[in-house]
Order: C-alpha cells, then sequence, then structure tokens
C-alpha cells in the first residue's frame, strides 16, 4: 500500500515537470538565446516597414495636398524617432518620462499647424493619442479596389 502511494506520488509529479517543458512543433525544447544580428536587422526592418506603412495608411485620411502629405510624413517619423529615444532613455521615475513623452506630443507638432488644416491637425492628435482605426481604412482601400475591379472589367 504505502509502495502504491509513492509510486502514484512519483508519478504526478513527473507529469507535471513534463508538461511544464516547452516544446516547438518538432517536440524539441526550445532553448532561451540571445538573437543574432542577423535577426535583430530583420526585426528592425520589419518593423521600419510597419511604421511607413501606418503612415501611408494614417496619410490616406487627411485631406491634405501632396506637398502637405511629404512634410506630414516627415514630421511623423522624426515624431517616432524622437518618441523611441525618450523610451530608451532611462529615467529614474516613470513620472518624468511621462512628463516626456507629453512635452513631446505637445510641441513636435506646432510648426505643422499653420501649414496644415485644423481638422486634419485634430486627425493627426488623435493618432499621436492612439485614436486612429488602421483597421477601417484598410477595409475601406479594400472596398475602393473591388470598386475599381468592377469598373475595369464592366
Amino acid at each position: 500500500m504505502n509502495k502504491t502511494v509513492v509510486a502514484i506520488v512519483f508519478l504526478f509529479l513527473s507529469l507535471n515537470v513534463l508538461s511544464q517543458t516547452r516544446r516547438d512543433r518538432m517536440g524539441n525544447p526550445q532553448v532561451n538565446r540571445e538573437p543574432t544580428e542577423q535577426e535583430i536587422a530583420k526585426r528592425e526592418r520589419e518593423i521600419e516597414q510597419r511604421k511607413q506603412e501606418y503612415i501611408s495608411n494614417f496619410l490616406t485620411t487627411l485631406e491634405a495636398d501632396e506637398f502637405q502629405q511629404v512634410i506630414i510624413r516627415q514630421h511623423l517619423n522624426s515624431y517616432y524617432d524622437a518618441k523611441l529615444a525618450v523610451l530608451k532613455t532611462p529615467f529614474e521615475r516613470s513620472f518624468d518620462r511621462a512628463n516626456a513623452i507629453k512635452h513631446l506630443e505637445n510641441t513636435h507638432f506646432e510648426e505643422l499647424k499653420t501649414l496644415i488644416s485644423e481638422g486634419d491637425m485634430n486627425k493627426i492628435q488623435d493618432m499621436i493619442e492612439g485614436d486612429f482605426d488602421e483597421k477601417a481604412v484598410k477595409k475601406e482601400k479594400k472596398k475602393k479596389k473591388k470598386k475599381t475591379k468592377k469598373k475595369k472589367k464592366g
């Protein structure tokens, strides 16, 4: 009786340990390692492409002309680079970081206010605050593509 209880407890413990090990699709255990230089460079390229795609999608919602859109694109790129620099900077308190980001948001687009309309400036402020719905823009683009394909066929 005593040996059976010990065997059952040992069985439960061994199953618990086996269930906690993480394995990839082929059944090999995953090893935590530092990413290589190539992986880091690839990830940075992907992030940059995604950022440019996000900005392009946002620019389609604005009523600005081509020249204004180029200037807005430059300001948005510099804003995201400056925000990344602020986020990478070590601060003693998170309050200081939040103040630095808020200051960046309030001052970075000051010179754009004279170049673009107030509606576009409000859209930029909304995007900075995180209220830009990129999915809706992508859906609208898809609808426009379908309409142009139907017009070409018909």
